[in-house]
């Protein structure tokens, strides 16, 4: 299993931006495709975005398209989520997951490693 830890969370104004963080330790971690979910207050945990073990293959939920950038260095063993233009439904506990597949995933059943997740709140 690798490691996962996420920070980068907080509180944002509507319109403002946050660059979240995934630090992977413990396996190789080119090995592993990235994703990014998250679980807002009542509701079931989603995909946001996924990018696979090289880089080269990004795919996002339709919600955040366009808005959020998931990226990877691995060199430095972390995964990166951008988000722009946040909206206060943005509002969520987000999670870093690592997939064994080589370009990921959208289900969260093919991730096998999870961080412990960081906060972003967006104020309207």
């Amino acid at each position: 299993q690798v490691q996962l830890v996420e920070s980068g969370g907080g509180v944002v104004q509507a319109g403002g931006s946050l660059r979240l963080s995934c630090a992977a330790s413990g396996r190789t971690f080119s090995n592993y495709a990235m994703g990014w979910f998250r679980q807002g207050p009542g509701k079931e945990r989603e995909f946001v975005a996924r990018i696979s073990r090289s880089g080269g293959t990004t795919y996002y939920a339709d919600s955040v398209r366009g808005r959020f950038t998931i990226s990877r260095d691995n060199a430095d063993n972390t995964v990166y989520l951008h988000m722009n233009s946040l909206k206060p439904e943005d509002t969520a506990l987000y999670y870093c997951a690592a997939s064994p597949l080589t370009i990921g995933s959208s289900s969260s059943g093919d991730f096998t490693s999870w961080g412990q997740g960081t906060q972003v709140t967006v104020s309207s």
